[in-house]
């Protein structure tokens, strides 16, 4: 196997083991792209365990990628040498026709789901959100709770929310496809994902491309997509008082996720479809290659 590019994506697993085998391999090795997913420097390079193999990885690579500025300004903090190409969604975007006519036809202030990102765990926050949501029980009459992605507490926690609060939660299996979450969140009032850290998450993107009115918190680059109080709202991710009063914000001013379901469409369609995005993942290659000496 003799490779003209080598492109790792994922830092932690697939990062490392590059690096193993560049150190194996000397100066025997090909031009090495470095994608970051999520939140390989933001969180892992606060981590004592971690910090060191990620001074590595970016000071031997020869091209970064990744979809938050953020991230690319956190990169050159910890000793990335190579190139870095202007950042991008890693998921490559949507065929925003084609998603266009999966979304419930009407005002977004008139749809009656509110989707919730049930990863619960060491970045997680998915029990604060539904903690969140029971303290706007008296406001929830009438909408039902669709979670996806859920973790096992979850779980039990949304059986228990329901018997509380009379709220339906309904659990989305695993293996739902794409297509089915995509319209579900084209049927959503609010989109609600929280974690400690991310990159841009997917979650988000679904909600601005399906009209679904974004809660992120704050610990992924959303703001770098969201003008917090105009197309979605910002919070932290573990005071569910500051996330409760989000939620009654976008359940009772109709004004708001309606006029941020016609701004997110826009931006959309400048910074997530995939006729736009493609050329951009295209040319990462081309360019390595051109860079490089090696013929395409």
């Amino acid at each position: 196997l003799q490779p003209d590019i080598i492109h790792s994506m994922e830092i932690q697993a697939a990062g490392y083991l590059t690096m193993a085998v560049k150190n194996q391999l000397k100066n025997n090795f090909p031009p090495w792209i470095v994608t970051n997913w999520g939140s390989d420097i933001y969180l892992f390079g606060r981590l004592s365990q971690h910090e060191p193999q990620i001074r590595e990885v970016l000071k031997h690579c020869d091209y970064y990628t990744c979809e938050c500025q953020r991230d690319v300004c956190l990169a050159n903090d910890y000793g990335l040498k190579g190139k870095a190409f202007p950042a991008f969604p890693n998921s490559g975007g949507f065929n925003i026709e084609e998603v266009s006519n999966l979304r419930q036809g009407g005002n977004v202030s008139e749809r009656q789901l509110i989707m919730l990102k049930g990863y619960q765990g060491w970045a997680g926050r998915a029990l604060v959100g539904l903690r969140a949501l029971e303290r706007c029980a008296d406001l929830l009459p009438g909408y039902t709770i669709v979670i996806y992605s859920a973790s096992p507490e979850v779980v039990i926690a949304a059986e228990l929310f329901s018997k509380a609060t009379n709220i339906p939660t309904r659990i989305i299996p695993k293996d739902t496809s794409h297509h089915e979450i995509l319209r579900m969140q084209g049927h959503s009032r609010i989109s609600l994902g929280l974690s400690i850290s991310d990159a841009i998450s997917t979650s988000v993107l679904e909600a601005i491309v399906m009209g679904s009115f974004p809660i992120q918190s704050w610990t992924a680059c959303a703001d770098e997509w969201i003008k917090d109080g105009r197309n979605g709202l910002l919070v932290p991710p573990e005071d569910p008082e500051i996330i409760e009063h989000a939620i009654r914000q976008a359940l009772t001013e109709d004004n708001l996720v309606n006029q941020a379901a016609k701004e997110n469409y826009h931006l959309a369609a400048r910074r997530l479809d995939q006729a736009v995005l493609k050329p951009e993942a295209i040319n990462i290659y081309t360019t390595v290659a051109q860079e490089q000496g090696i013929s395409v």
